[in-house]
């Protein structure tokens, strides 16, 4: 029981079941099966983010690109899909691929530039944002083909007369939680990416090769910005250049709540799904409840700072 109650994890689970009684009781709408199934299909893009953000800082790293290479995935990704038609492992794939490659070349100026990965990312955020806009004109895209358009639920379920169906974006965020899970905690490759985190100069001197797990946790969540965009588009069906970038602060505070360390090598994929789940949860409880949107950001900075307080002061204790 002691070591459960040392995890940021429960600390954040009982934040989460008090706030869930407290909106269940303050609202008529908010514990519905579908206002539940709503924050799952609106929120599903920000939890398969974070997953790609908990892998970059765990490596001691951190990408605010993710934002503008989504976009640019959605981008071209609809360009091909409407001019050569396809399925939807065609999107997900040509998405994923820009995906890898644009966090590639975060990687390689991160390494070769020595430079600290916040302003490389910072960069690259307005270089590859500001190219789209350049080139697209900020114009944006509806026009595609009707296979692209369907609903695409996976499966579902009827309750009290209306269907609830599990829709893509949803499957696709539990299958990234099971597979960063897995890499992160039964791989070779999860450990090293922990021991770079936790000491980038020891893990040199243990033979890292650091330039491929740079590449790896760079390109994994450029991968994960790729395949999450895809599912957005499926949620919206309009590629919106505005639509993504600015969201930066979210992901990485959902992941942050969830315990993961900005000075690298601390994080799990259940944190980071809490941390997800509690600001979906702030975010529609007080959309609900009729408060002024100007206290959102306010009331989430709070929740924030008492999280990282807390997680501080456990870490110290234990040290």
């Amino acid at each position: 029981m002691n070591n459960i109650i040392k995890k940021p994890e429960f600390y954040l689970f009982i934040i989460i079941i008090a706030l869930v009684i407290f909106f269940a009781f303050s609202t008529d709408n908010f514990f519905t099966l579908e206002n539940l199934f709503d924050l799952l299909i609106s929120y599903s893009f920000l939890g398969i983010m974070a997953a790609g953000m908990l892998v970059v800082l765990i490596s001691g790293g951190i990408d605010l690109s993710f934002t503008a290479i989504a976009t640019i995935a959605q981008y071209i990704m609809a360009i091909v899909i409407i001019n050569y038609s396809g399925n939807l492992l065609h999107a997900f794939l040509v998405a994923g691929i820009i995906g890898i490659f644009l966090g590639s070349i975060n990687a390689f100026l991160i390494y070769y530039l020595n430079a600290p990965a916040m302003i490389i990312t910072i960069a690259t955020l307005n270089l590859f944002y500001g190219v789209t806009i350049f080139i697209t004109r900020g114009k944006w895209i509806y026009n595609f083909p009707d296979w692209f358009n369907q609903s695409h639920s996976v499966f579902g379920f009827k309750a009290g007369g209306t269907y609830y169906g599990i829709s893509l974006p949803v499957v696709l965020l539990i299958l990234v939680f099971i597979l960063t899970h897995i890499l992160l905690r039964y791989t070779i490759l999860g450990r090293k990416v922990f021991a770079m985190g936790g000491n980038i100069e020891a893990a040199r001197r243990a033979g890292f090769n650091l330039l491929g797990l740079n590449i790896f946790v760079y390109s994994y969540i450029g991968f994960l910005s790729g395949i999450g965009s895809v599912g957005q588009v499926l949620t919206l069906h309009s590629v919106q250049p505005n639509a993504i970038v600015g969201r930066e602060l979210e992901v990485i505070a959902a992941t942050v709540l969830g315990g993961a360390s900005l000075a690298g090598g601390a994080g799990s994929v259940l944190g980071t799904a809490m941390g997800v789940a509690l600001l979906a949860i702030v975010w529609n409880g007080l959309i609900i409840m009729g408060v002024s949107s100007y206290w959102h950001k306010v009331i989430i900075g709070l929740i924030i700072i008492c999280s990282v307080s807390i997680n501080a002061y456990n870490r110290k204790k234990n040290a």
